[in-house]
């Protein structure tokens, strides 16, 4: 009888303990939000590392083939500009001027090579605008 509760006892600790480590695992990496391109330019430090930046998608430079799944665009933010590559689906949203989140690491060559693309919520989708479209009828 002991035995079996060493072993229940045991088993319990291994479980809460991988439980906290997942948890923690978790949140620290929840707690990353992003980087502006001039401060991502300007740090060497995150140059090596797995970032997320958030900018604009400029007009110039922008070639997105949904076929291929890549888009080739240049993030802007400020003056700062950055090379990017992105490979995955394209959201729908996604065009030039339009304000993304993505998240991958720089290459040898300074190219940006993205594995997430997220495009910030456009004004169409703002509180009060019948059916998405245009803004909210005046009262008169």
């Amino acid at each position: 009888m002991r035995a079996m509760r060493t072993k229940l006892l045991a088993a319990v600790v291994i479980l809460v303990g991988a439980f906290t480590y997942l948890a923690f695992a978790g949140l620290q990496q929840g707690w990353i939000y992003f980087l502006d391109v001039p401060q991502y330019l300007s740090d060497p430090q995150f140059h090596s590392q797995r970032v997320r930046l958030h900018g604009k998608v400029a007009a110039d430079g922008l070639d997105a083939s949904n076929s291929l799944l890549v888009a080739k665009f240049n993030l802007v933010g400020g003056d700062a500009k950055l090379a990017i590559v992105y490979r995955g689906v394209i959201p729908d949203l996604f065009a030039d001027g339009r304000d993304v989140v993505i998240e991958g690491k720089r290459d040898a060559a300074g190219v940006f090579q993205a594995d997430v693309l997220m495009t910030k919520c456009a004004s169409k989708y703002e509180a009060g605008s019948p059916h998405g479209k245009g803004k909210a009828p005046q009262s008169s």
